[in-house]
């Protein structure tokens, strides 16, 4: 029992990886999921295949724009724990509200992304997360995205240090990052 996370960037794998690794578990399996069509018809047909992906014996719970603290009292700690995926979840709670979104700070941002990550380390039981490395495409050229960007950074780091099993899953293979090297040293970076 544990927490393990997958991360990468998008189409790698994690998803995919994710299932398996619930699967494996041999637990009842709880799938949260914040990902929300909202008219979009290609962002119906993403969610439509991830439903797909998974065996219909697992429950699925909606957390779009939901924090942790209230949705994981209803997930069992005998349970295995699905989510996929953080980012996601960030997003909905940052902007679910429907306000302008360059109103959010980067400090808030990533209080917000460290409430999420301290919730699902605390949590008991065998937990998955699924998590976007978002830092290796384009700086966004917004502020809230910049500041979506930084906090999810720091939120998997965070939740990478906390992991019994973390991998960077890369076009469809996985790279162990605990069999890696020293981690770096937290700095307060600014840029």
């Amino acid at each position: 029992m544990g927490l393990t996370v997958l991360t990468g960037g998008t189409r790698s794998g994690k998803s995919s990886a994710a299932v398996v690794r619930a699967a494996q578990t041999g637990l009842p399996v709880v799938v949260a999921v914040a990902g929300i069509a909202d008219g979009d018809p290609e962002m119906a047909a993403r969610i439509e295949a991830h439903r797909r992906s998974r065996p219909a014996a697992w429950r699925v719970l909606e957390v779009a724009g939901v924090s942790p603290s209230e949705w994981l009292a209803a997930v069992d700690p005998q349970e295995c724990l699905l989510v996929d995926c953080l980012g996601m979840m960030l997003a909905s709670l940052l902007w679910g509200t429907g306000d302008d979104p360059d109103r959010i700070s980067p400090a808030a941002a990533t209080e917000v992304a460290h409430a999420i990550v301290d919730a699902l380390v605390a949590r008991e039981g065998e937990t998955i997360v699924v998590t976007n490395e978002v830092g290796w495409g384009v700086v966004p050229a917004y502020p809230s995205g910049r500041a979506f960007a930084d906090a999810l950074g720091s939120a998997n780091r965070r939740l990478v240090d906390a992991a019994e099993r973390a991998f960077l899953v890369v076009c469809g293979r996985l790279l162990d990052l605990k069999a890696l090297p020293t981690a770096v040293p937290r700095t307060d970076e600014g840029v």
